[in-house]
């Protein structure tokens, strides 16, 4: 009798943002007490272009660590400051005890159409990197762009940046968010064969709204296949749009296990019970600590 081998289920990271409101604040931390559960390796919480979300970046993440108790990643980019101010920044979340850092280059601030490096900052990913590893012990995640980054000139240019970013330090990369399988598998296959020696995360974005997501996904240049279009006209409720958003999710992670995929990351845009949802249909198990210290939504 051919019995099946147990799957085993995927380590976990989750991202947030910082909240800009009191009611904000609240969808925060009801996002951290739904998925803190889930016992993710790390969650993230993102910093705004020139420092534009640091203090309530700061805020968030003292707030996360001391009262959830998680490993948590800083966000750092090379937009609108210079080395100093930027390192500065890093030495603020190690004195907090945070060691890992999401290291980016960083889109344009609102109103300018190309990145352009500060005069006495870093001109990108790879140089801030390469300065995180000089200023200390940093555990550091870069972004992969399984499409290409909307900028760069050809994918395997795309790879050859993603290689010296990894040169440079870099422990393992995040990517992109996608929705054929396949984009994340070549990609994959192809930073491999360049020399790309870390892990390379799959980034996975639930869909809440459709529209919204769409008008996302042309920002950074992500393929939204027909077949979603089709798919998601037919969702003519929340709830149905809910179901489908959390089948199509925990399906592709499925198949991206069968590939071997270990991690998977959720942009979680503070909206936890769609990711919440999709992980528990992969098989992952609330922890009992979590829920004996009261988080558990």
């Amino acid at each position: 009798m051919h019995t099946e081998t147990e799957k085993q289920t995927p380590s976990l990271s989750f991202e947030f943002f910082p909240p800009h409101s009191t009611e904000a604040n609240l969808r925060l931390w009801r996002s951290v007490e739904r998925l803190a559960p889930l016992a993710p390796k790390f969650v993230s919480v993102t910093y705004g272009a020139g420092g534009a979300t640091r203090e309530r970046t700061m805020a968030a993440i003292a707030t996360i660590k001391d009262r959830a108790r998680l490993n948590i990643a800083g966000h750092l980019t090379c937009v609108g400051a210079s080395r100093e101010e930027t390192l500065n920044v890093a030495k603020a979340y190690a004195k907090m005890g945070v060691n890992r850092i999401v290291a980016l280059r960083g889109d344009p601030p609102k109103g300018e159409s190309r990145f352009t490096p500060h005069p006495e900052g870093f001109a990108n990913a790879a140089e801030l990197v390469a300065g995180l590893k000089e200023a200390g012990d940093f555990e550091i995640s870069v972004a992969a762009y399984p499409e290409k980054h909307p900028e760069a000139v050809s994918l395997q240019a795309d790879i050859e940046n993603l290689k010296r970013k990894v040169d440079a330090g870099a422990s393992q990369a995040i990517t992109q968010f996608f929705f054929e399988k396949d984009d994340f598998l070549r990609f994959r296959d192809l930073a491999v064969k360049a020399g790309v020696n870390v892990p390379i995360i799959p980034g996975i974005l639930p869909i809440e709204n459709f529209a919204k997501m769409t008008r996302f996904a042309k920002m950074c240049a992500a393929t939204v296949p027909d077949w979603m279009h089709k798919a998601f006209a037919n969702a003519t409720t929340q709830e149905e749009t809910e179901v489908l958003s959390t089948a199509l999710a925990t399906e592709m992670c499925d198949d991206l296990m069968n590939e071997g995929v270990q991690h998977l990351h959720f942009y979680t845009l503070n909206n936890p019970d769609l990711t919440y949802n999709i992980c528990r249909g992969l098989g992952v198990p609330v922890n009992s600590f979590a829920a004996e210290n009261g988080l558990v939504a």
